[in-house]
């Protein structure tokens, strides 16, 4: 199937590690040229260069603090100035702190609503106007398996990150006569840095991974192939949706 990505520009945020990095190494293979952002330059150079010396896309690194307002807006113009486009953007940000309601303050509250969801509304914002000159434009978020079925010690993930799917889907129906889309993917159990920290330690993640209906963690790779679909021509017709990537794991219906 050819995804028409080749020659396509590809914005992928927090893209030095995990998923992030998964997406941006999925969507090179598919030959597209890939912006790369990280908290500093020397991340994200050295992840541009990994990706593009692993598939032969033209790929480069800029730095930017996603929570910081100023910081998603220069990011994206700084990548359409380096590539001349936008066509698709990955909207993805570290997930918040573990904690429960009780152990979580205002000022944790204040951080993870601007990392988790001003992130997506700057950069979609600031991306708007190239995706519509693109004529093919491709939004899609990062969130968690959380905004299906909330996981206990969660609570920020849980709450914020529905933001962004609310967001997600009144912005679609707003943009889809223009040929843009906008869809969620949902990680479950992927096995990446942030699911130890979640797990404490090996031990953890492996007794995490009998939960799951398949019997083990998902890769970032399978992750990141739903992704890059969702960015690609063949997916014209798919805008709104929240789909979740965690082997069968999450119970709810819809």
């Amino acid at each position: 199937m050819d995804l028409e990505l080749k020659g396509a520009c590809a914005l992928v945020a927090a893209s030095t590690r995990g998923l992030g990095f998964a997406v941006a190494r999925g969507l090179a293979a598919e030959g597209a040229r890939v912006a790369i952002s990280g908290r500093t330059q020397a991340a994200a150079d050295a992840a541009a260069e990994d990706i593009a010396r692993a598939t032969g896309a033209e790929c480069a690194g800029f730095a930017a603090d996603l929570a910081g307002d100023g910081e998603p807006q220069r990011l994206v113009a700084d990548a359409a100035r380096r590539f001349g486009a936008i066509d698709v953007l990955v909207n993805n940000a570290g997930g918040p702190p573990a904690g429960g309601f009780a152990q979580v303050d205002d000022r944790q509250w204040e951080a993870a609503f601007e990392l988790t969801l001003m992130s997506a509304v700057r950069m979609t914002r600031a991306a708007l106007p190239y995706l519509r000159k693109s004529g093919r434009g491709r939004v899609v978020n990062l969130v968690s398996s959380s905004v299906k079925e909330p996981i206990d010690g969660l609570i920020l993930s849980n709450s914020i990150r529905l933001a962004v799917i609310g967001l997600a889907r009144t912005i679609a129906r707003e943009v889809a006569t223009e040929g843009i889309t906008v869809n969620n993917v949902c990680p479950g159990r992927i096995r990446t840095q942030r699911l130890l920290e979640l797990y404490g330690d090996e031990a953890g993640v492996e007794r995490a991974a009998e939960a799951v209906p398949m019997r083990r963690l998902g890769t970032p790779d399978e992750f990141a192939s739903l992704v890059v679909f969702l960015s690609s021509g063949a997916a014209r017709y798919i805008t709104g949706q929240t789909i979740v990537v965690d082997g069968g794991l999450t119970r709810t219906t819809f």
